[in-house]
């Protein structure tokens, strides 16, 4: 079984980075988070959660297709937070439900950790993102 705790992070498509920041950060409050300006994701803080913004001719971007528009989507994923985590189960559960699905680590609205991502019937790209990895000891 799976208890979806809330979201972790929303994933925007944008063609003005510099607009949709300014909107975010300036009329909602949002701040920086993180800029992995290599393959083209920019993260903003909204309380406990992450919006990414994704501009559509970045790396990240173009594997999304069309801009945001008539003919595209700006809605890149919805990230669920799911706890408690057990991702041997989580795999196992979704087999079941004839979902081959991989553990990926991925960053999220509390840090890097386990992600497992899937498509709704809708063909909606979702995110299932566990807690942080277990920190390595300093040798």
């Amino acid at each position: 079984m799976i208890t979806i705790q809330g979201i972790d992070h929303v994933v925007f498509r944008v063609t003005d980075l510099k607009k949709v920041a300014g909107f975010y950060i300036d009329v909602l409050g949002a701040r920086w988070e993180k800029k992995q300006e290599d393959i083209g994701l920019y993260q903003l803080r909204v309380g406990r959660s992450l919006v990414d913004l994704v501009p559509v001719d970045g790396e990240l971007g173009r594997k999304g297709g069309a801009a945001p528009g008539a003919e595209g989507r700006n809605v890149d994923h919805v990230c669920f937070r799911v706890l408690p985590w057990d991702g041997e189960a989580l795999l196992q559960h979704l087999k079941a439900h004839q979902i081959e699905a991989e553990i990926v680590s991925r960053y999220g609205a509390d840090g890097n950790g386990p992600s497992v991502y899937l498509t709704d019937p809708e063909g909606n790209n979702l995110e299932l993102k566990g807690p942080l990895w277990a920190p390595v000891p300093n040798s």
